[in-house]
């Protein structure tokens, strides 16, 4: 590969931050679908949960970058 080659765009960029923005959307609705049983626990318990939900979504996203940048997941 040429250094004119490196430069040039490739379709993963664009693809996977629509890919990113659908799957965290799909995320967010699960999510939120569960919010009704949530609630019922305690306020506690919630704040457990949502901070644990809310920083799941980023355990796989280095690699996601990782791919979009060079094409290899890792």
């Amino acid at each position: 590969m040429t250094e004119h080659d490196s430069n040039r765009p490739t379709w993963r960029k664009p693809i996977g931050i629509l890919g990113l923005l659908a799957a965290l959307t799909a995320y967010a609705a699960i999510v939120g679908s569960l919010s009704g049983v949530l609630g019922t626990l305690p306020v506690l318990v919630q704040t457990l949960i949502y901070v644990i939900l809310g920083v799941a979504w980023l355990l796989p996203l280095r690699r996601y970058l990782i791919w979009m940048e060079t094409g290899r997941w890792g």
